[in-house]
């Protein structure tokens, strides 16, 4: 038995191996058999840069976005995370966020609150959500003055090439239309480069009202990780990784390039089926 686990253990390494580092620019992509072994992997992934960030700077910046995500964290909350992260020095910040009270269904702080934040011993004041009692445009400029402020007392690093911030480790989901944090196709605030959080009011997908960090501070983070499950997810993940022509340039995912960071992307089996196999090396 064991000498077969070995075997199955082997074959899973060399295929990750097989597709981790694209050649074509588009970041590391893990593909994992199961979602409890991408759990598994995410976890450990997150760990490793929060020990990596707080030896360096003594704090780590994450933000994080809603959706699937936050349940495919849930092994952080366990053991041997749970007692080896240093949970004292993380500061936690949204990518995007609904624009509905804090304990609406809606809320990705509700979200992440309930699965994930109310199981780790994170310090409150640590947790930096939008003012729900807000408008949208009101919320992201407030969002974005928070953010300022810990810019400048370096709980968030500046980025060295432009005046944004840069976060430790940006975790973003995708939809099916290729939508990263609140950035959907063909949607002006993609052609934001001002703002560091803006707001929309017209979302494709409910809730309409929405804030979102942009695209030049999502390019800033020092790592970005990008989670997608599932084949209804498969187009969009080969249209944002493989060199498809101009068809996809438009695609938010496509947009995410970091400019400096890293980008890692963690994709179950039915979200790769449709990967060109051809363009990744070991």
């Amino acid at each position: 038995m064991h000498v077969e686990a070995h075997k199955k253990r082997a074959v899973k390494l060399i295929e990750r191996m097989a597709l981790s580092g694209a050649c074509n620019h588009r970041g590391e992509v893990r593909l994992h058999e199961s979602l409890d072994e991408l759990s598994t992997d995410l976890a450990d992934y997150i760990a490793e840069l929060s020990e990596a960030s707080v030896k360096e700077r003594g704090v780590f910046a994450i933000a994080l976005s809603g959706g699937s995500l936050v349940g495919l964290m849930r092994k952080l909350c366990d053991a041997p995370f749970n007692k080896t992260v240093d949970w004292a020095k993380w500061y936690i910040f949204w990518a995007d966020e609904r624009v509905v009270a804090k304990n609406h269904a809606d809320s990705n702080y509700k979200l992440a609150k309930d699965g994930l934040l109310s199981k780790m011993p994170i310090i409150p004041s640590h947790v930096h959500s939008i003012n729900d009692s807000m408008t949208a445009e009101e919320a992201a400029n407030d969002y974005e003055f928070v953010i300022r402020q810990l810019v400048k007392t370096r709980v968030v690093s500046v980025s060295e090439i432009s005046d944004c911030p840069k976060f430790d480790l940006i975790l973003l989901g995708m939809g099916p239309d290729g939508h990263v944090a609140s950035l959907f196709p063909n949607h002006s605030v993609l052609n934001e480069r001002d703002e560091w959080v803006t707001f929309i009011t017209d979302s494709s997908k409910p809730p309409p009202e929405r804030i979102t960090f942009t695209l030049p501070v999502i390019n800033s983070a020092s790592n970005v990780a990008v989670v997608v499950t599932g084949d209804s997810k498969a187009e969009a993940v080969h249209l944002a990784i493989d060199d498809v022509g101009p068809d996809s340039l438009s695609l938010p995912a496509r947009m995410v390039q970091p400019m400096k960071g890293k980008l890692v992307w963690f994709l179950d089996k039915p979200a790769a089926s449709k990967l060109d196999r051809s363009q990744f090396s070991e």
